[in-house]
């Protein structure tokens, strides 16, 4: 957590781009502190005794790994909103205009080396292009693409995750009602003690699938709330990649202040 502490003592700018991962603490200390209430009252001890499927365990251990890989998605991403704000800045501020790939990476034409990140990878990329290519017009249409790939491929997981939870939930539902089912299809006689068995069974059956229905969709909503703010800062990220190649990199490198 030693980037999150940073974020905290740097300037607004950056501690701006850490908002996502600020925003999954916030919301993930709410879980835990409804986690806590629901173990203070006893519904979670409730839930475990009366999952004999234990379907609602493995739902809750894969929203935990799952979150956890959101968590370090979203660093990734803030950090990137931090390089990208950087670079930006040298590329504005530099006073030769041109881009050059040398063996420290990409610098600008006074020999100021842009910081590593996608934004520096993706001006490496158009300063090769354009290279090749000998001047003309610059199209990053398929680099571009080819970015918001690599990109949205950070989100994958927890999209699909969410979607299996959610099918976890109603696999959980039926098999419930499967156990519901199974001492009414026992039944040889209307005694008691019979009717009394059967019920408790019928009764088993309930809980399995209510318990897994509810964490199913709790977590899967959770999750998706998750990403939803991983979404932004990739939505942001790209944004900003767009904006610095197409008004200050690409402009020159039409013009052949490449180097």
């Amino acid at each position: 957590m030693a980037d999150v502490r940073g974020a905290v003592l740097a300037p607004a700018s950056e501690a701006r781009d850490f908002a996502p991962v600020l925003r999954w603490i916030l919301l993930n200390a709410v879980v835990v502190v409804a986690l806590l209430g629901l173990w203070y009252f006893g519904l979670i001890q409730a839930m475990l005794a009366t999952d004999h499927t234990r379907i609602s365990v493995l739902i809750l251990v894969v929203f935990a790994l799952t979150a956890i890989h959101c968590l370090y998605q979203t660093t990734y991403v803030s950090q990137e909103l931090v390089t990208a704000r950087k670079v930006r800045d040298a590329i504005v501020s530099a006073r030769i205009p041109g881009f050059r790939k040398t063996e420290d990476g990409v610098t600008t034409g006074d020999g100021r080396v842009l910081e590593p990140g996608t934004l520096t990878t993706h001006i490496g990329n158009l300063v090769t292009k354009a290279t090749k290519q000998r001047g003309g017009k610059v199209d990053q249409t398929l680099l571009l693409r080819a970015l918001a790939d690599r990109l949205r491929s950070r989100e994958k997981l927890g999209w699909f995750v969410s979607e299996a939870l959610l099918r976890m939930a109603l696999l959980g539902t039926a098999i419930g009602f499967i156990l519901m089912l199974i001492p009414i299809s026992q039944l040889d006689s209307f005694e008691a003690d019979t009717l009394r068995k059967a019920l408790a069974g019928m009764t088993g059956g309930m809980a399995v699938a209510l318990n897994v229905t509810v964490t199913g969709i709790a977590t899967a909503l959770i999750l998706k709330l998750e990403y939803y703010f991983l979404d932004q800062a990739v939505a942001e990220l790209f944004d900003l990649v767009t904006e610095v190649t197409e008004i200050h990199v690409i402009p020159t490198l039409e013009q052949g202040s490449n180097g």
